[in-house]
């Protein structure tokens, strides 16, 4: 759990800006979408979009941020985009780091600690975490000492394991099945960032905002998470989005957390471009908020000229499923 902490607020900080006091918590980036791009899928299997030029065409799969451990998908389109692909675009978020990879990160814990977090949560929001973390079986000194911000993100990551939620899958499972095919793998690593610096920074409200996000996510319980994900097994989009969100409006209210998401939405969408250099096909694989937000990947590679059809057009190519 630790090491799934330590990578999320590494996400955010890899590419702060200098210190500046932080305000009220920010709205969530990735929560308005590009209504146009929410469809039914047409084919067997998860949802796919497409990008193209005059001669090559990237599908594009979107995947969500949290999937039940196990859940089987049908992964025939996949395996048939795969064959012949010139390369395949994975998720820009995978992020290895620990604690030791911070140097003197010790010495700045006072920022991310505190005497008594419960202390610090208005009441209503602080019998929620009780209640919360009691069901969990956590007990209360796990959390005492962290901030609201990072008690918050260890609540939700606590949840996530005891009901074997990951983050990694499905992308995961697609790298496999795109090594074991020989398919050129594009994808990017972020290290640690000013880490505590920044999670010192996280406002009073902002950390209470972010316990209380994540509270809502634990509290609508696994079987909302299972939902999301048969729904986007079976190329529903609408019910894969409808998953609560706890753990991403968490990290929203880093500051810096908006300029670092965009970043990201432009180098996933800077490598879906470079793949439309090579002539033919290829596949990437986008988390699914940013691949549909306002400013998401497809709305940055529409705006570049690129032509994007949504699940719901015609597949030229497709065939029955086998």
């Amino acid at each position: 759990m630790k090491k799934l902490l330590i990578a999320a607020l590494a996400a955010v900080a890899a590419a702060l800006p200098a210190a500046t006091p932080a305000q009220a918590p920010p709205l969530d980036p990735d929560e308005t979408l590009v209504e146009e791009f929410v469809v039914q899928g047409r084919l067997p299997g998860p949802a796919w979009w497409r990008v193209s030029d005059a001669d090559t065409t990237v599908y594009v799969l979107g995947v969500p941020s949290a999937f039940p451990k196990g859940l089987g998908w049908n992964t025939v389109v996949l395996e048939r985009r795969l064959a012949g692909a010139s390369q395949i675009v994975l998720p820009f978020n995978e992020i290895k780091v620990g604690l030791a990879d911070i140097p003197g990160s010790l010495l700045g814990l006072a920022g991310i600690r505190t005497r008594n977090m419960s202390a610090e949560l208005a009441a209503p929001v602080r019998a929620r975490f009780e209640a919360a973390r009691a069901a969990l079986g956590k007990d209360e000194d796990r959390y005492r000492h962290w901030k609201p911000f990072v008690a918050a993100l260890m609540l939700v990551s606590d949840f996530r394991d005891s009901e074997k939620i990951t983050a990694a899958d499905p992308a995961k499972t697609i790298r496999r099945m795109a090594e074991a095919r020989g398919v050129k793998v594009v994808m990017k690593r972020y290290s640690a960032g000013p880490l505590i610096r920044s999670a010192a920074r996280i406002s009073p409200a902002g950390g209470q905002a972010c316990m209380a996000d994540a509270l809502t996510e634990v509290e609508a319980g696994a079987a909302r998470v299972r939902i999301a994900g048969e729904g986007w097994a079976a190329g529903d989009v609408r019910t894969a989005l409808s998953q609560e969100r706890g753990f991403e409006r968490c990290l929203a209210a880093v500051p810096g957390a908006e300029a670092f998401k965009a970043r990201l939405k432009a180098v996933q969408a800077a490598a879906i471009a470079r793949a439309l250099k090579t002539p033919g096909h290829a596949v990437a694989v986008v988390q699914l908020r940013p691949l549909l937000a306002q400013d998401g990947v497809l709305a940055r590679l529409r705006a570049q000229g690129f032509k994007v059809l949504d699940p719901g057009q015609p597949d030229p190519d497709a065939r029955p499923a086998a």
